[in-house]
């Protein structure tokens, strides 16, 4: 029998999942980790269950019936009751545009089937953990560029900067390790997790999104290129 106090204090996860099999065997292993576990066949039925059990997480599919997986990952992301609910992609899909397609569309993490249970908790712990430190920080403020890690919100001279979660998540790391060169294994083990199986040009990919999104601001050479070793963020010249 679920421990209801045990799964309570490690998280609810929604499973959007059209396979019944699958569900039912994601359904066994998170109950049995201590996780109370809810599904959907889709995303018309994950929708209210969305907004009334309030998971902690969602394992969202890429190949859903009706709406894919990659298209309700952005609504979650653009709706503000929502935005901040981490998202992990399950899908067939293997390839590297793949995996940053679906990290672009607002998803946390990506795993690939078939997957073993131990790789898929391991995401799931790293996911919520990540989350969960980013959550407990205040605003933080560098020369009128501010961060706010509970509503996930970028503003710049009080300008509202639209972000994608991915953006978000590289400058919160940037913003808090000023100063500091970093490699691109070491930001893909900080920002994306060491569990995540992603290229280290992916980091260059983000790289240049985020400061494609911080230009219009002047703020985009605060993400510095140290020649043969990195990047940094620095407000020195």
């Amino acid at each position: 029998m679920l421990n209801r106090e045990k799964a309570f204090m490690k998280g609810k996860i929604l499973v959007v999942e059209d396979e019944a099999p699958i569900r039912e065997m994601l359904g066994y292993t998170l109950m049995k980790e201590g996780y109370i576990f809810c599904e959907a066949a889709d995303v018309e039925q994950a929708r209210p269950l969305l907004a009334s059990e309030k998971p902690d997480l969602v394992l969202l599919d890429w190949m859903l019936p009706g709406m894919n997986g990659a298209d309700y990952a952005r609504r979650i992301r653009n709706n503000p009751d929502t935005r901040d609910i981490p998202i992990i992609m399950l899908t067939a899909r293997g390839e590297e545009a793949d995996k940053i397609r679906g990290l672009d569309t607002g998803a946390d993490d990506y795993v690939t089937k078939p997957f073993s249970t131990k790789e898929l908790l391991a995401r799931i712990r790293a996911v919520m953990r990540r989350t969960k430190n980013m959550d407990d920080g205040g605003i933080i403020s560098v020369k009128g560029l501010s961060l706010d890690p509970e509503t996930f919100r970028v503003t710049a001279d009080e300008q509202t900067v639209d972000i994608s979660p991915t953006e978000f998540r590289l400058l919160h790391f940037f913003i808090t390790h000023p100063e500091r060169v970093y490699s691109r294994d070491q930001l893909l083990d900080q920002v994306w997790g060491q569990n995540v199986y992603v290229e280290e040009r992916t980091v260059d990919v983000h790289i240049r999104r985020l400061r494609k999104t911080l230009e219009p601001y002047n703020y985009a050479q605060l993400i510095q290129t140290v020649r043969s070793v990195g990047y940094r963020f620095s407000t020195r010249n």
